[in-house]
């Protein structure tokens, strides 16, 4: 027991006692998952110790939320964006789906960050043994942030066991649903997320119609629930890529790309994309930039429409700032969106977007860009959206502008990291944050 402990806090930097105790709970695996580790970061606890920040993830696959956290702790690490200097922050990444942690590759090397082994399941059957599991997994930190309804059971953990274990603040980010409650809220979901969130210090939503949802359907109150935009660093997509930025893939000077970037879950419908495209005539190429369970479904729908040679799947690229801007049109097909990233990227490279009409898109592009936001779940009428923005170049140009001056205007990184800085500052009780 002594040589796993010492081997758990040579995993965490930390010289405190692994945060659960239970034998049952500890890592098989002697060695550590680690991405980086600052010199000097080493030895025992004291005054100036780094904060122990634990991130409980739903998946770690590069999607918006992944992406953002990524953004966050990269800002943090860097002291930029008026956040604080963040080296002295160790973070520990958890996901519900152990696989799926395609979002690392976007980590910053100046971030000390690592991926625990044995960590107990953050879904699965109820049970208080399971919960009490969970919750003595936290001890040992001193921030738990929680995302999505794949790590609601970390939440209940808390609110079950945070009086007695004396466990850190929480905080939870919800960003939207998945395919089985993109058409409506699941009430008994809704019920579990309002006794698991009692405990928690704050709940984090990107958009209005979340904050809509946690404030009624969730019961949240109002003290309890902050809007905060997804930022990004709108200047990194000014610059054109060349032909040849995204693997596998080269744009010819005669063809029009439309393009998504997305996790290729059953959510975003992809395949719907792809029939709304295929009405379109050979200069349309359509490239889906991303990973996830859905890829043959769109290869095979691709096919069986006989547009599989217009039609790109690239995989993840860690950089979308250094491809997105390839693209002629953005799209989104999505069943359930909230406040998507990918159209914040979109829109700060200087695209028009063809989008469905979910969560908050028409009131995020410009006013000139919503005639071609369009009916949820219609595939003809996003089809002919590409294709009224596919036959004019002036007009792709006109409101792909707009878009770029939004973006810039209300979506940039800087206020959305300092605001998270200061949200989790507040949490801790400390002036700023870390």
């Amino acid at each position: 027991m002594k040589r796993r402990a010492r081997h758990w806090r040579r995993c965490q930097g930390s010289a405190t006692r692994p945060p659960w105790t239970n034998r049952s709970a500890w890592p098989r695996s002697r060695h550590c998952s680690r991405v980086s580790t600052k010199p000097g970061s080493e030895g025992g606890a004291a005054a100036s110790a780094p904060l122990r920040v634990l991130h409980l993830h739903s998946t770690f696959d590069a999607g918006g939320k992944e992406r953002r956290a990524v953004a966050l702790m990269n800002a943090f690490a860097k002291g930029g964006h008026g956040a604080s200097n963040g080296k002295a922050i160790r973070h520990s990444i958890v996901s519900a789906v152990p696989e799926a942690t395609g979002a690392r590759a976007a980590i910053d090397p100046a971030v000390t960050v690592g991926f625990p082994f044995g960590f107990p399941p953050l879904t699965g059957k109820f049970s208080v043994d399971r919960m009490r599991k969970l919750a003595r997994a936290m001890q040992d930190f001193d921030l738990v942030l929680t995302y999505n309804w794949g790590a609601m059971d970390a939440a209940m953990a808390h609110a079950m066991f945070a009086p007695s274990m004396r466990l850190p603040p929480l905080v939870h980010h919800e960003d939207g649903f998945n395919a089985d409650e993109a058409g409506k809220l699941s009430w008994r979901r809704n019920w579990y997320r309002t006794v698991a969130l009692a405990r928690a210090s704050r709940l984090v939503v990107p958009s209005e119609r979340l904050e809509a949802i946690a404030l009624t359907a969730w019961r949240q109150p109002r003290g309890k629930v902050v809007r905060i935009a997804n930022g990004i660093d709108t200047a990194a997509f000014t610059a054109k890529p060349g032909p040849k930025a995204i693997p596998r893939v080269v744009k010819r000077a005669d063809e029009i790309w439309i393009g998504t970037v997305a996790g290729l879950r059953a959510v975003k419908a992809l395949p719907r994309m792809v029939e709304a495209f295929s009405g379109l005539d050979d200069r349309f190429q359509l490239v889906i930039l991303g990973e996830g369970p859905e890829r043959q479904a769109i290869v095979e729908k691709a096919i069986d429409l006989n547009i599989g040679h217009r039609v790109h799947l690239p995989g993840f690229v860690a950089d979308p700032a250094g491809a997105i801007g390839l693209f002629d049109i953005f799209a989104l097909s999505s069943d359930s969106e909230q406040f998507p990233l990918s159209v914040v990227e979109a829109m700060a490279a200087g695209l028009p977007v063809a989008s469905p009409a979910v969560g908050d898109v028409a009131l995020m592009v410009s006013p000139e860009n919503l005639p071609y936001i369009v009916a949820p779940g219609d595939a003809g009428a996003l089809g002919a959206a590409m294709q009224e923005l596919g036959d004019s170049a002036a007009l792709r140009t006109k409101i792909g502008e707009a878009n770029r001056a939004k973006a810039r205007a209300d979506y940039d990184a800087g206020p959305m990291v300092a605001r998270y800085a200061q949200l989790y500052a507040g949490v801790l009780g400390r002036p700023s944050f870390p």
